[in-house]
């Protein structure tokens, strides 16, 4: 069965194709979209293992390939450089289209390069772990890390197409799984507490892998996001911040770990979001048992929900310092996404960070 969801940006507006074998079927979704041009698949060199030839095979003998190494560290200055180069190399021009295929890493860095290369091209997003297929190939945010912390340098720039085969799942590490999923619930408790009910009763099943669950929760995931997007693609209001769920918080906890594979993305967004309901009942913001059952669903799925289970011993103090970082900052107040109950985010920008500080420090005793 085929899913076709819109991300209404009028004349920017594109699809997001959800199917089953729909890496093998390139040559229908993908290649007309390049208008003739030699096919330019970016990826890393564990997907170039599994996936690559699969695209490969639908596009045809004349496809070209940049191969990057795997990881976070290669969304970088360097790395985008060492992209940049190597698709000059091969000639692309203003009006190709690249191919990301590959995790949130791959799509962020292409996605980025996309939009300066020769002041902007096209490409299209084919998101290989779960995690890209629910929230980062979906939005048209690209970046790349810095020293100073987690997608400080990028652009809006949307894809001209995102083609999500949940086959390409089948190879995906148990981790990387859980991570994903991470960003999955988090859908449920920003706003709607029906799919969260719906999560904690079929969490298991989209962990195995169940067609069924994963098209459902895949397809749940990039409508609720492709509605966010569609009224507020700039985050120029509070309304595509909710998104952030967690994010605060987790991205903190990134940096602390040198965002390297000690704690993955959507484990520090699990984490997280755990701290944010955590924070949310401390402070008389929500009811406790809230903040309770969602700590209980994200442990009882393999994900991190405290600090201790993050491996994170830092003073609180440190913690905060990192957030100081966050691209949300402005005029020196960081908003955070914090909850009145499951389903009932908000964003809240007048919370204190050394009640923040206090807090973390609280709980990790």
């Amino acid at each position: 069965m085929t899913q076709i969801v819109t991300v209404g940006l009028e004349a920017r507006s594109y699809d997001i194709r959800i199917e089953a074998g729909a890496l093998d079927r390139a040559d229908v979704h993908i290649a007309p979209l390049l208008k003739g041009r030699r096919p330019v698949v970016i990826t890393d060199a564990e997907v170039a293992q599994t996936q690559l030839p699969r695209l490969q095979k639908a596009l045809g003998a004349d496809c070209q390939t940049v191969i990057l190494p795997a990881g976070e560290s290669t969304k970088s200055w360097q790395g985008l450089e060492n992209l940049l180069d190597q698709l000059f190399d091969l000639g692309v021009e203003r009006g190709d289209k690249l191919i990301a295929l590959g995790g949130g890493v791959i799509g962020d860095l292409v996605g980025f390069a996309a939009s300066i290369l020769k002041r902007g091209c096209g490409f299209i997003q084919v998101p290989t772990t779960l995690l890209a297929q629910v929230d980062s190939s979906v939005g048209g945010k690209t970046a790349i890390n810095v020293r100073a912390g987690k997608n400080l340098v990028g652009s809006f720039h949307q894809p001209a197409l995102v083609v999500i085969d949940p086959t390409v799942l089948d190879t995906l590490p148990d981790r990387q799984m859980r991570a994903g999923y991470a960003e999955i619930v988090k859908y449920g408790l920003i706003n709607d507490p029906a799919f969260f009910d719906w999560c904690d009763t079929h969490a298991a099943a989209v962990l195995r892998r169940d067609p069924a669950a994963l098209a459902t929760a895949i397809a749940q995931s990039v409508t609720a996001k492709a509605k966010v997007v569609a009224a507020d693609e700039r985050e120029l209001n509070d309304l595509r911040a909710l998104l952030n769920l967690g994010h605060t918080f987790g991205h903190a906890l990134e940096a602390e770990t040198g965002f390297s594979d000690k704690l993955l993305h959507g484990e520090a967004v699990a984490t997280g979001m755990a701290l944010a309901y955590g924070f949310s009942a401390q402070s008389g913001r929500c009811a406790v048992a809230d903040a309770q059952r969602v700590t209980d669903h994200l442990a009882r799925h393999g994900l991190p929900a405290s600090l201790q289970a993050a491996n994170i011993h830092q003073k609180g103090a440190t913690l905060v310092q990192h957030m100081l970082h966050d691209k949300k900052m402005t005029g020196g107040t960081l908003p955070f996404i914090l909850a009145r109950g499951i389903g009932q985010s908000y964003v809240d920008h007048d919370v204190d960070l050394a009640d923040v500080a206090a807090f973390l420090d609280g709980v990790a005793a």
